[in-house]
């Protein structure tokens, strides 16, 4: 940078802070944190700081962010950024305890917290809580209602954030009449709900077999402006294969598809294949797969894994010949238990001469594939 006469910026540093820290180089960070204003056009602030202890925490480091904290708290005026910032540290190893001293603390240096420093606490109390047996899912509500109820002592309003949280809780937890009765208080404190918090409510719905419920607040989230995403969908189409339900599953993938082609994911489209393919609809499986193909997200690897191993089942060589071949012409290096799967199923069914020249393409493009490929060692079946 200095013989090309680059000044470097504060982002500059930013990004070398965040390489040293994600490489465990923390003292190192500390030290290029410190020379940043020698470098920099601008004075280092509790903002700049702010993005140390924040990086600090992301990758883990709570206890240096704590130490450095401390240090410098006399030179970066402490603020409601840093302590959420670190609530969100302690929180994030499951210290759970040290997360509400420093809320505590807060209040006794005479900083107030805001809903972001409550919910930060609230999804450390919620998102990895153990919910079995029932006495720790009734501890985690107890705890997360406490939450809500120092919220609003302080005169601060849960926000639709603090509500999924919760909601998050009771889905985790398969309680799909409190889920719908937490989303139908939300809705009657004027609270709208996002996608998230309605594909948490219908996941739920759908878990415990609540399917025509979970239709209803579906249609009700379209009437109310929110779009359901990938994620909605997809809480329907595991319930249906479950069930064995093709009928339901293809009515809603075609209404899907009829609204915007590119609102399904790829995951969306693997379930299905994985559905049909073991209903033996094939005209349906290949529907979906030259659907996935026009779309543009796919196939991947699991895509044409799952519909080769299929294959083989139903002993359609040839078909899944051709889609082995394909899959390697577009770099993807099958799985070896696709390769023993094929060529056991080959040899079985006396095409050693379709194998040798599957073998021959394989050899052909192992270039591509480096030394992954070299470590596949077959042995000789024997029939």
């Amino acid at each position: 940078m200095e013989q090309r006469n680059i000044q470097p910026t504060s982002l500059t540093f930013f990004i070398l802070i965040r390489r040293l820290i994600a490489a465990g180089l923390t003292r190192q960070a500390i030290r290029a944190f410190d020379d940043m204003e020698s470098f920099v056009m601008e004075a280092v602030d509790e903002t700049h700081f702010c993005f140390l202890l924040d990086t600090l925490c992301k990758y883990g480091y709570i206890k240096v962010a704590v130490e450095i904290f401390n240090k410098r708290k006399s030179r970066f005026c402490p603020n409601v950024r840093m302590y959420t910032v670190l609530i969100y540290g302690w929180c994030k190893i499951g210290r759970i305890d040290m997360a509400e001293r420093f809320l505590r603390e807060m209040d006794e240096r005479g900083i107030e917290p805001n809903v972001v420093s409550y919910n930060v606490l609230l999804d450390g109390i919620c998102r990895r809580a153990r919910l079995q047996p029932e006495v720790r899912f009734e501890r985690t509500i107890m705890s997360a209602e406490k939450v809500f109820d120092e919220m609003r002592h302080r005169g601060i309003e849960p926000d639709v954030a603090s509500y999924s949280i919760l909601l998050h809780v009771y889905s985790r937890a398969h309680k799909p009449q409190l889920t719908l009765d937490k989303l139908k208080l939300m809705e009657e404190k004027g609270i709208c709900p996002t996608v998230a918090t309605y594909t948490s409510v219908v996941k739920c719905l759908c878990s415990c077999g609540r399917v025509e419920d979970a239709e209803e607040l579906l249609d009700e989230m379209v009437r109310s402006g929110v779009s359901p995403n990938a994620a909605t969908y997809n809480c329907f189409f595991k319930e249906y294969r479950g069930r064995k339900d093709a009928e339901s599953a293809l009515k809603l993938y075609r209404k899907m598809r009829e609204d915007d082609l590119y609102a399904l994911s790829l995951h969306t489209y693997n379930v299905l294949l994985g559905m049909f393919m073991k209903l033996n609809r094939m005209d349906i499986v290949k529907e979906i797969w030259n659907d996935l193909c026009t779309s543009g997200s796919g196939p991947d690897l699991d895509s044409y894994t799952m519909l080769i191993h299929g294959l083989c089942e139903k002993q359609k060589w040839k078909e899944a010949c051709q889609f082995f071949v394909e899959m390697i012409e577009r770099g993807l290096l099958p799985q070896k238990v696709t390769f023993e799967t094929l060529y056991r199923g080959l040899i079985q069914s006396d095409m050693l001469r379709t194998w040798r020249r599957l073998k021959k393409k394989l050899d052909e493009e192992s270039i591509a594939f480096g030394s992954e490929f070299q470590n596949y060692h077959l042995k000789p079946y024997r029939r």
